[in-house]
């Protein structure tokens, strides 16, 4: 159990073991089995998509069902009868709640547009059906419409490319990784930008906004249709396309999946579906969220867990995905959604602010994604730090794979926006690039897509600022740009090399991309400048870019052939006068010098014996720099103690530091 190899844990433990059997009892419950056994799996029984919403039947005929409970009458409206409501299209009530049509296949056909009207006591309203696959959004009039879909089923060419041991994820967003001023699709990102992911070397891509959202600027995270794939960016047979070719190529895929609210809209969304505030959400304030001004699930109604269950399930199943990315975590786990509180102890993590329904919810989702596919991948969005929220089930956690490590990407912020160079302290860096629990593996990123949205900086315009629009080309003469693409490099190998066990960039970002990402709205009249990628900025030699993105490629080559991110990171010099960071990962060692100024010859540390090649360094002149250190290089450890050499050193390595400068070291 989780509080076996941690002593702060023991307070909790009856906590943590009722937290185990609340989630056992919850998976027995669905499967009708005791203590896992004598029963159905999970992924037997979350079949609510199957059921629910448009069907073909084996004879061609047409099924609808829909779950209602507060409803007194529901229609199917649609193209073919006009809109209107009549007694041909009526649903009858079946029990529980559900209420059913069956239809002759002549009566609907593929593309024709549909919703539903339900009556309810003292009102009624045009809805869209919960459980709908496609929804389509009319040019003019911006109004949403669910669409009949019914096409030849796609035929895939490559399964699942299996487990993933170390996820070097890159996360992007489908509609603006084109470089026109549009909104891109999966056919374009399919042929221009899956190859350029697989050229850089990551294994895994996460896709964000591709459940249905009426608001583009959202960045996807105000779901209305939560089984519905975003229609702007194409069809779902597309969207297979994509994710059959990434397969083609080893590279999972994984959504980012939001469950952890749902948009306010009544006319697209779930919110007063058939008149009920709660038929999905929480009674009162509760199911309300006072920031984000959306609908808050109620997880401990069956209904709901159905619902969001089976919706794992769909994606997991329909799109052959390799796992998911939850958002939103902490407002899940959280009664008050984690909003100002001070996570400093662990005790919010098992007191009565925390929602057992969310906690035992996301549990199951993690036993119904693996039961699925074995090699699948999940990971928590949490910033709390909720112990045991990446633990396995039967240790008493609750089963994620991995969890984001939020606080790197703050800390690098921090670092920038509020010390100069010279007071970076490796020590810190250090610490707070491996700070995480033993028990956990996390996912580490310098920058995702948050810290790139409008009203922030990414990293390299803090860094360069105004001087990325003059003086990124390669005859130019800027201290700042010096300074900022030796560091952007520097950044991203740091926090590469010391992760948990997975990395993440964002689109655009491994080559420094400028400014930042704004999508259409009336406040930029309706703009798509800053809501795309500027591609071709990495291509030109005489650009800096290149240089920055041929880097990334570079080590993230590296930790794929070298599979160094199945060894534990060890300090082996941190030193705060110099501000040189050295540490060790299997049978390579990585240096930094982090200062500003100040190159040291002859730089001697503790280090394991034997002859060390030089194998990767930031200031090669094909990443665009000085070329002070030589590639290929050897260095043998002498059998010289440093004054600080810890008992388990062999001897003393000496090297050259050039300052900004980071280099890898293999043994020979």
């Amino acid at each position: 159990m989780i509080y076996e190899n941690d002593p702060y844990l023991l307070p909790f433990k009856e906590a943590v073991k009722t937290r185990k059997k609340l989630i056992l009892a919850a998976r027995d419950a669905f499967t009708g089995s005791k203590n896992g056994k004598g029963g159905k799996k999970l992924s037997d029984v979350m079949n609510n998509h199957l059921y629910y919403g448009l069907h073909r039947e084996p004879g061609g005929d047409w099924v609808f069902r829909e779950w209602a409970p507060n409803a007194n009458r529901v229609y199917l409206i649609c193209e073919g009868n006009n809109w209107k409501r009549t007694s041909a299209y009526e649903l009858k009530p079946v029990g529980g709640g559900t209420w059913e049509l069956k239809l002759p296949g002549m009566f609907l056909h593929h593309g024709e547009l549909y919703k539903l009207f339900i009556e309810w006591p003292g009102g009624g309203g045009e809805r869209l059906p919960a459980y709908c696959t496609r929804a389509v959004q009319d040019p003019e009039s911006k109004v949403f419409c669910a669409q009949v879909w019914d096409p030849a089923p796609y035929q895939w060419n490559n399964g699942r490319p299996g487990k993933v041991a170390n996820p070097l994820i890159y996360e992007c967003h489908i509609g603006m990784s084109s470089e026109e001023e549009k909104v891109s699709t999966f056919d374009e990102f399919r042929l221009n930008v899956l190859p350029h992911i697989a050229s850089l070397g990551y294994n895994t891509i996460q896709i964000m906004a591709l459940q249905e959202h009426p608001y583009y600027g959202s960045f996807g995270y105000q779901v209305s249709n939560f089984y519905a794939l975003s229609s702007r960016f194409g069809t779902p047979e597309e969207f297979k396309a994509l994710v059959d070719a990434a397969h083609g190529l080893g590279i999972a895929v994984i959504m980012d999946i939001v469950h952890s609210h749902s948009v306010d809209n009544e006319a697209e969304g779930l919110s007063l579906f058939d008149g009920r505030e709660d038929i999905y959400f929480y009674k009162g304030p509760q199911g309300h969220h006072p920031a984000w001004g959306s609908r808050c699930f109620d997880y401990g109604k069956n209904e709901t867990k159905y619902f969001l269950l089976s919706n794992c399930k769909f994606w997991m199943e329909e799109y052959m995905l390799d796992g998911f990315r939850f958002d939103g975590v902490t407002s899940m786990l959280y009664w008050d959604h984690g909003l100002g509180k001070d996570f400093g102890g662990y005790e919010p993590y098992f007191d009565k602010g925390v929602d057992d329904n969310a906690v035992t919810y996301l549990a199951l989702a993690n036993i119904l994604t693996h039961e699925i596919a074995p090699g699948a991948i999940t990971i928590a969005e949490d910033v709390s730090g909720m112990a045991g929220l990446a633990a396995p089930i039967e240790e008493g956690g609750v089963g994620f794979d991995y969890r984001m490590a939020m606080g790197i990407a703050d800390h690098w912020i921090k670092w920038i926006k509020e010390k100069s160079d010279e007071q970076w302290s490796p020590g810190e860096i250090w610490y707070e690039l491996t700070n995480k629990r033993a028990d956990e593996k996390t996912i580490s990123y310098a920058e995702c897509h948050d810290q790139a949205l409008v009203g922030d900086k990414t990293i390299i315009f803090r860094l360069i600022d105004k001087e990325m629009y003059f003086s990124m080309n390669k005859g130019s003469q800027s201290l700042e740009v010096e300074r900022g693409v030796a560091l952007h490099k520097m950044i991203r190998l740091v926090t590469l090399t010391t992760c948990g066990g997975g990395y993440l960039t964002f689109m655009g970002n491994e080559f420094g991309h400028p400014e930042w990402i704004d999508f259409p709205r009336e406040g930029n009249a309706w703009s798509y400048k800053h809501a795309r990628r500027l591609w071709s900025l990495s291509r030109p030699d005489y650009l800096r870019y290149k240089y920055l993105l041929d880097f990334d490629g570079a080590m993230i080559k590296l930790v794929r052939e070298s599979g160094l991110l199945e060894e534990t990171p060890e300090l082996l010099r941190a030193d705060e006068q110099k501000n040189v960071l050295i540490y060790r990962r299997g049978d390579y060692i990585f240096a930094y010098n982090f200062n500003p100024s100040g190159s040291f010859s002859d730089y001697g540390f503790p280090a394991p014996g034997g002859t060390w090649d030089v194998v990767l360094s930031s200031d090669e002149e094909r990443f665009d720099g000085f070329g002070r250190i030589v590639p290929g290089e050897s260095h043998d450890c002498i059998a010289e103690k440093s004054p600080d050499a810890h008992p388990g050193a062999e001897c003393t390595l000496k090297l050259y530091l050039p300052s900004r400068c980071a280099m890898v070291l293999k043994k020979n």
